[in-house]
């Protein structure tokens, strides 16, 4: 089974910086993409950032210029730098990744549990 856990939420002003750390454990093969979605209430869930395993990124619109992804393939680890954060980042943010596991390879999707990220203005 796969497990991915999410670390460093909280609350922060405007302007504030924020990092956003994942960990991906258990029977991987391989993980292909590791991004991050959040989901503000009454919104739908919306992809924030992607990575996939040779660097290439994509960013929203909404964070380009302010937020940064990054993994670490040894590590199994995605993370999320946010600066000049706003309140209209305020939100749930999950950790996803397609990942293939040990022992049938078949690629899934995988999610953490949500963190939340609050910005105060």
């Amino acid at each position: 089974q796969v497990q991915l856990v999410e670390s460093g939420g909280g609350l922060v002003q405007a302007g504030g910086s924020l990092r956003l750390s994942c960990a991906a454990s258990g029977s991987i093969f391989h993980i292909n993409t590791m991004g991050w979605y959040r989901q503000a209430p009454g919104k739908q869930r919306e992809l924030v950032a992607q990575i996939i395993t040779g660097g290439s990124t994509y960013y929203a619109d909404s964070v380009k210029g302010r937020f940064t992804i990054s993994r670490d393939n040894a590590k199994n680890t995605v993370s999320l730098q946010m600066n000049s954060l706003q309140p209209e980042d305020t939100a749930v943010y999950y950790c996803n990744a397609m990942i293939a596991t040990i022992p049938h390879m078949h690629l899934d999707v995988y999610w953490g549990q949500g963190t939340q990220v609050t910005v105060s203005s």
